[in-house]
């Protein structure tokens, strides 16, 4: 079972991923456990502080060092003899990508260090945080939104997660290209100012080859359209550049035939 251990002012928080969907649903079947742990818990003054004046001056509070180590010894204690990995989510860490989900979701434990204010100590950072990760180029009030986001990732790929084993294999990014286009009832669909929208009839022929192929037809279309830095750090079977190919003879052909 993986175990997620949290450092964190804000506890509570973590209601969002221990109580609602996907999440609720894997802790409930103890295919992770998490526990969230305040490093409040560890100072030793009455107003229970955790941080201080940056040294040089400037503006904001940096998060001491001490309650955040033994923050993080209590944590490592919780998770016993595991092979704990210390993560800190931070702007400056490498950007989280599916590749680095599937890391991490490897480690029997994680502690996720979700830090405030202007940042946290650097000696601390050094001596016992393991990485730093980013969950984009913009700054977040706390580390507490970008560990949900990971703990969510990394529970969906954890086996017996979704109710569908088939669903985190074809979720966008697992295999380098977006999702495809997808459909429901009714075959025929009105929305406002649209009338007569239908399902792709490919989707209704009932021809499974058919299906695959045009599915990943539309994973490299978007893919290409949405996010061409995917596409260019892929090599492409001898289908996908095939079907490249006739995607590009067919928007050649719609293109002189609008013109």
């Amino acid at each position: 079972m993986m175990d997620f251990q949290v450092i964190s002012l804000f506890p509570e928080m973590f209601d969002a991923v221990t109580r609602h969907g996907i999440t609720a649903r894997a802790l409930e079947k103890k295919i992770y456990s998490v526990n969230v742990i305040n490093p409040r818990d560890f100072t030793q003054d009455n107003h229970k502080t955790v941080d201080d004046r940056p040294y040089g001056g400037g503006p904001g509070m940096v998060m001491l060092a001490d309650p955040l180590e033994k923050a993080i010894k209590a944590a490592k204690q919780q998770q016993g003899n595991i092979k704990s990995h210390v993560i800190h989510l931070s702007p400056r860490g490498v950007p989280l990508n599916h590749k680095k989900v599937m890391e991490l979701s490897r480690h029997p434990g994680l502690i996720l260090l979700a830090s405030r204010y202007e940042g946290v100590d650097e000696r601390l950072l050094e001596s016992l945080v393991d990485e730093e990760i980013s969950i984009g180029d913009y700054v977040l009030s706390g580390g507490e939104l970008p560990a949900m986001v990971l703990i969510d990732a990394i529970v969906r790929q954890l086996p017996g997660a979704l109710g569908d084993a088939d669903s985190a294999v074809e979720d966008s990014f697992v295999d380098g290209l977006l999702d495809c286009p997808h459909y429901t009832r009714p075959e025929v669909l009105s929305l406002e100012n649209m009338t007569g929208l239908k399902v792709p009839e490919v989707l209704l022929s009932g021809n499974h080859a058919k299906i695959r192929e045009w599915r990943l037809k539309q994973s490299l279309l978007l893919t290409r359209a949405k996010r061409p830095d995917l596409l260019a750090a892929r090599s492409l079977t001898k289908e996908e550049a095939r079907l490249l190919k006739e995607l590009d003879t067919e928007l050649s052909a719609q293109e002189q035939a609008s013109s």
